[in-house]
């Protein structure tokens, strides 16, 4: 790829200067003019210049015919392992135990990928769970995630060790920085998916997701760029099983700082308290949504989680209306969830809902329209007012 500022074109306006997150653009006299100067060992490609630009039309990003991949130089799986505080996220296990399926398939090598600080027994660890080899960056600089820290790492990895796929959860940190690796390495990415296939007569990833709402399931392929890149959603996929027989190879790699390139800095770090376990793990979790009238009525809510030892949920309406933080939410824009029991109080039951939720081993729903949605997929429907009913189960729930 390269970048290019054509000077006849350029009229000095200085929108692409402040368009550029990266400062790699500066104003410089040229002949006699001030002209835009594009800092190539800065500039990432990201093309935001090229849209201030638009009018104008100074500036040109092209791909050099000379750097096309060659596919066949791209080989075996690799899993970004997500972490928090020195701790082992459990969607990676879930995208180790599919990634060493597609790598079975494939014939190929399942390599990890980890960044962190003090967590060498934990790469140790990732090998009995099916990695062959686990590439650990350690250092300081990794432990909380920072975007561009974490997208300029692991597409060092891509570039050096040519995986022909990459995986990583659909969580906030998944969704956040491979979006960027993806444009950095020019993979091809499929987000959000709940399924993985191999087609194997050419060797492809398919990459399945809901698509229109969850109306229909789209089949993605890359079959044009490598890595082909896939975030999968946290629940829908088994996490691999431990086999303490397994033996492989961890790479240590230690990060230069003065190479790091970040527009963030990470001020403070403010823990959100709950006395309920995360809707991710959670084998019971009770959702209200904007049937429970106001934020104080989610107090049934946590009352009957804590009761069962649940978890909290909700509705995109009831974080939207402030009554629960964003963490809590259930659905298409929040967090797909396969509890063993889902309680549903005050849900209609809209399409984005209970596409993060109908996979639930066994469903309750509790709302006052007998016509709500909700009770198509559940298993069981109490039809009533679930301010009246919520107190009357925890209680009982407390009484056993």
């Amino acid at each position: 790829m390269g970048i290019k500022v054509d000077l006849d074109k350029c009229k000095s306006c200085g929108l692409c200067v402040s368009a550029c997150a990266l400062n790699a653009i500066k104003m410089e006299e040229i002949g006699g003019k001030k002209k835009a100067v594009i800092d190539t060992a800065t500039c990432n490609l990201c093309a935001a210049c090229l849209e201030s630009c638009k009018k104008f039309g100074a500036i040109t990003i092209t791909k050099d015919s000379s750097a096309e991949i060659d596919i066949k130089d791209y080989k075996n799986v690799a899993v970004f392992i997500e972490q928090h505080d020195g701790k082992v996220a459990g969607v990676s296990y879930e995208m180790l135990g599919e990634g060493r399926k597609l790598a079975d398939q494939l014939g190929e090598k399942l390599v990890a990928v980890l960044l962190g600080n003090g967590m060498n027994e934990a790469a140790a660890e990732l090998i009995k769970y099916g990695a062959d080899k686990v590439v650990y960056y350690d250092s300081p600089e990794v432990v909380k995630f920072r975007d561009d820290t974490y997208a300029q790492l692991v597409s060092e990895f891509v570039d050096h060790d040519k995986p022909s796929i990459l995986l990583a959860g659909a969580t906030s940190i998944g969704r956040s920085f491979i979006p960027k690796v993806a444009a950095r390495v020019w993979g091809g990415l499929t987000a959000d998916c709940t399924g993985l296939e191999i087609d194997k007569e050419r060797k492809l990833l398919l990459g399945t997701r809901p698509a229109f709402g969850g109306n229909l399931m789209a089949t993605i392929i890359a079959p044009d760029h490598r890595p082909q890149i896939a975030t999968v959603r946290h629940k829908v996929m088994k996490a691999a099983a431990r086999d303490d027989s397994r033996v492989g190879e961890v790479v240590v790699e230690k990060v230069d700082s003065s190479k790091i390139i970040e527009r963030t800095k990470i001020l403070d770090f403010v823990k959100e308290i709950e006395s309920t376990v995360n809707i991710a793990e959670a084998d019971i979790i009770v959702s209200g949504g904007r049937g429970m009238g106001k934020p104080e009525n989610f107090a049934l809510i946590r009352g009957l989680a804590e009761a069962i030892g649940g978890a909290v949920g909700a509705s995109r309406a009831a974080v939207d209306a402030g009554w629960i933080p964003y963490s809590h939410q259930v659905g298409q824009t929040g967090k797909t969830v396969c509890p063993k029991l889902y309680i549903a109080c005050g849900i209609s039951g809209s399409v984005q809902h209970m596409a993060g939720m109908q996979s639930s081993d066994f469903i309750i729903a509790i709302n006052k329209d007998p016509s709500a949605d909700i009770f198509q997929i559940a298993n069981l429907g109490l039809v009533g007012d679930a301010l009246e009913i919520l107190p009357e189960l925890t209680r009982a729930f407390k009484e056993r």
